[in-house]
């Protein structure tokens, strides 16, 4: 029950008001009161005490007005409640490794690398923005690797932390530390959604070229994921043949060369096909951000929904009210309104 923006937690309690009327009725009848055989043995006129005789019953019939609002528990939801389902797990893995710098992911006139883009798609997947809905209710965790594997953010819900360390995930600088250990990246996801409390578990793996670094090939970290429960989506970034890569010439600028591109679709398609999920190509930024939202579409499940918020709650106010308009007709009835004998 609702009004003017307050809902009743408990409004069958509102029955109790209807104590009101007898609760006046018995402090008007109550002891205290002289009877006389007629009226022609009052004094003629009226007083200020007389007129103000029903104030006391009436406070008292307030008292029980003001419990019974008090017992329906009056409260108001904050405007920024919204409902908490029980989301999924979702590890998303980024190669970082050099052959990320390639342009071939770039919007129109703004130049980007291929990590850039995957960087604000995932953002956007996440938060929401530009088509996608954004995931609040599902725990997410980011594994980027080159050489090596690093996870950057564990799972959390805390995604503007979580958006923060995305943006912070740079290609790799050191030629010791490029290559592209896909297997590895995937399987230091696995471990962290291995412990995830959720009961369904993604891992989304986002590479551009093959796998040659790492100690764990992809096709068993793909038997992990299996055997975890995880469900692993790849997607295959950049265009076919060649792509655009700018690098330093010998005055300290940059220019722009192609450079041959290749993407072992076939061991992503395999990893995709042995835990139950798909493969994806994207050539381009507006690809990649339809194959996010096929994605989305994909990992979103069924669940039970429990509204949580966070309420104001105004019973103290009428225990109050009742408790002074008590004090106060008691006060009244022994004093200046007083009955006698």
């Amino acid at each position: 029950m609702t009004l003017f923006g307050v809902e009743l937690a408990h409004p069958l309690y509102l029955l109790a008001a209807l104590a009101a009327l007898p609760i006046v009725l018995w402090s008007q009848h109550a002891t205290g009161r002289v009877l006389f055989s007629s009226v022609r043995s009052l004094p003629a006129g009226t007083t200020w005490r007389t007129q103000l005789a029903w104030v006391p019953d009436a406070l008292l019939g307030l008292a029980a007005l003001a419990l019974a609002v008090a017992l329906a528990g009056p409260r108001k939801g904050d405007d920024d409640h919204r409902i908490r389902r029980e989301g999924i797990a979702v590890m998303m893995v980024i190669d970082a490794s050099g052959s990320m710098q390639a342009l071939d992911l770039s919007e129109g006139a703004r130049e980007q690398t291929r990590l850039d883009a995957v960087k604000r798609v995932f953002e956007q997947f996440v938060l929401g923005g530009d088509g996608l809905r954004g995931r609040p209710d599902d725990a997410i965790g980011l594994v980027s690797f080159a050489r090596y594997a690093d996870t950057r953010s564990p799972l959390t819900l805390d995604h503007a932390n979580l958006a923060t360390a995305a943006r912070q995930v740079q290609i790799v600088s050191d030629p010791k530390e490029d290559g592209t250990a896909v297997g590895d990246g995937l399987a230091q996801a696995v471990e962290r959604l291995r412990a995830a409390r959720q009961p369904s578990k993604v891992a989304i793996v986002l590479t551009d070229g093959v796998s040659n670094a790492g100690e764990i090939s992809p096709i068993a970290a793909a038997n992990l994921a299996r055997d975890a429960g995880v469900k692993v989506y790849t997607i295959g970034a950049g265009t076919n043949g060649r792509a655009p890569i700018r690098v330093p010439d010998a005055f300290g600028n940059t220019q722009l060369v192609t450079v041959p591109v290749q993407i072992d679709e076939a061991t992503l398609g395999e990893m995709a096909k042995t835990t139950g999920g798909a493969y994806f190509r994207a050539t381009d930024a507006g690809g990649l951000r339809k194959i996010y939202g096929e994605i989305d579409r994909l990992t979103r499940v069924e669940i039970s929904e429990t509204k949580y918020a966070d309420y104001r709650q105004f019973y103290g106010y009428f225990v109050v009210l009742a408790m002074l308009a008590i004090g106060f007709a008691v006060t009244l009835r022994s004093t200046i309104l007083r009955r006698l004998p």
